[in-house]
């Protein structure tokens, strides 16, 4: 959906659809240009500008400033459209309209693909929203296809989508328009001229959003399809033994039943937007009642008070023997589901109580701790050593999360802030080293479906950053290594090296 934020605003005023439109940050004539039709495009009035500049390049500017709100239920709009064709739809987390949909297998189903994207086409028309298609092979060449395509484009061959996507202009595509402006006075306007440019200094000159943009461009950070899930209600019924009539006791099981389905939504990234109580009664009847907060919330104590008075008014004429509860959510940010993390203060008695018990019956080598030391090779610089009182590092004791293990394996958990630990809904990043290196199958010469280092679970490697050399330990025994970092299509990170000695690949460690 080219500019999304201005299909919304050319909606919200109908009179403009044949003029010249621009969407600002601020309705000023100092606010900066975020959005552009193909109108005002043609008078050069380009993203980054300021709005009274663009009205000297063209009079009949129009201008309005679109909420993020809005733009949030557009784009869930978008995806109920979309998930009546595929289930899987990632929405672009930078450029609101963008949305990669996963239509792998669908031409046994449909007479092609092209008239499958025409029929999504048409459906998208019909609820008011212009779209631009493009199916092919990669992220970036079909999003910069679909951003100058007038018709629905279906590419053969992964070559032909390429040649495509070079062509494109890069004041077509949306960048930072510091970055456009600087490759425009040194000539480049293309996305083939652009990665002509050496990558080495793109970071010293351009910062590194033209490094990340360089990479997307050129297919090396590729990126396996993120879909976000189908909204499923969240339900859970509670049977009573004897018909209960008081709206306090009723108000209890809810209590009890409310936390499993918040931590369910919040697994989503989702608040509760509305929750939903069916009571069946001993007479027959049944009642619907539900309750909606003011915005979507995983805060128990704000949906239990609403609960509360919403079953003081209702009137039971009978015993309740069944009521269901069901959550309905949406999707929130990480910022909103930090907010309700009410993570109890880590209780350091209680830990060293707990691991008395556990070395009691399975001996004090059970519960130990990895110490760093100074050594050559990676697997010798830690040292198990017992645990005997636990304390916890001062950046951790409110924010973080601190993993003891009793496997032959060294946990190292990098430091995070409250914004990036989010309890237990976000899981933590922790790398793992082995204590004696596994060895993995030879790698083949010819790989025609990828590098399976460990197997089809974790599927092909997609991505492997270069060697960083160990070598030495001529004093005891010669060590020459090559490490590797490897992404697996899986998205789990493989930390290998080929030892040139013995001749072999090994994996030292993974990041979780």
């Amino acid at each position: 959906m080219p500019a999304l934020p201005l299909q919304l605003l050319v909606r919200r005023h109908p009179e403009w659809i044949d003029r010249p439109v621009a969407v600002v940050d601020e309705d000023k004539p100092q606010g900066k240009v975020l959005w552009v039709n193909e109108r005002a495009y043609r008078s050069r009035v380009l993203p980054g500008t300021r709005y009274a500049a663009g009205l000297s390049l063209c009079r009949r500017l129009c201008a309005g400033k679109v909420h993020e709100e809005e733009i949030d239920q557009g784009v869930r709009r978008l995806l109920e459209l979309l998930w009546r064709f595929t289930p899987e739809v990632e929405p672009s987390a930078d450029e609101p309209g963008v949305f990669w949909v996963n239509a792998a297998g669908l031409g046994r189903i449909e007479l092609s693909l092209t008239e499958w994207a025409r029929r999504l086409r048409a459906e998208l028309e019909r609820d008011g929203f212009a779209a631009r298609i493009a199916v092919g092979f990669s992220r970036f060449a079909t999003y910069a296809t679909a951003r100058v395509a007038r018709d629905i484009t279906v590419f053969d061959t992964a070559d032909a989508e390429r040649r495509s996507a070079m062509g494109v202009r890069l004041d077509r595509l949306h960048i930072d328009s510091g970055l456009r402006d600087a490759l425009h006075k040194l000539g480049i306007h293309t996305i083939e001229k652009f990665l002509e440019l050496p990558p080495d200094g793109l970071g010293k000159r351009f910062g590194a959003e033209a490094v990340d943009f360089y990479k997307e461009a050129s297919g090396q950070n590729r990126k396996p399809l993120a879909p976000v899930p189908p909204p499923i209600p969240v339900q859970t019924v509670a049977e009573f033994e004897y018909p209960e009539a008081d709206a306090n006791r009723l108000l209890f099981y809810i209590k009890r039943l409310l936390p499993p389905l918040l931590e369910q939504l919040a697994s989503w990234h989702q608040g509760l937007t509305e929750m939903v109580f069916e009571m069946t009664l001993d007479d027959g009847t049944r009642i619907v009642k539900s309750v909606r907060p003011a915005d979507a919330t995983l805060d128990a104590g704000i949906v239990l008070d609403l609960a509360r008075l919403r079953l003081g008014s209702t009137n039971l004429t009978g015993g309740v023997f069944e009521m269901t509860v069901t959550a309905h959510g949406k999707r929130i940010t990480a910022g909103q589901l930090s907010l309700f993390w009410n993570q109890p203060k880590r209780d350091a008695a209680a830990a060293d109580r707990a691991l008395a018990r556990v070395r009691a019956e399975f001996g004090c080598q059970a519960v130990v701790w990895a110490k760093p030391r100074d050594a050559h090779l990676p697997e010798a610089s830690f040292t198990w050593e017992p645990l005997a009182k636990t304390k916890l590092p001062r950046n951790l004791e409110k924010t973080g999360s601190l993993r003891i293990d009793s496997t032959a394996e060294a946990n190292v958990e990098p430091t995070r802030s409250r914004a990036e630990i989010i309890g237990r809904f976000v899981r933590p990043l922790v790398r793992r080293v082995f204590d004696k290196a596994v060895q993995l199958p030879a790698r083949e010469r010819r790989e025609p479906d990828g590098w399976l280092i460990r197997g089809l679970e974790q599927g092909p490697a997609v991505r492997v950053r270069r060697p960083y050399v160990v070598s030495g330990g001529w004093w005891v025994r010669e060590v020459h290594r090559e490490y590797y970092f490897v992404e697996t299509q899986r998205g789990d990170v493989l930390w290998i090296y080929y030892d040139r000695h013995r001749r072999s690949w090994m994996l030292q460690g993974q990041v979780n």
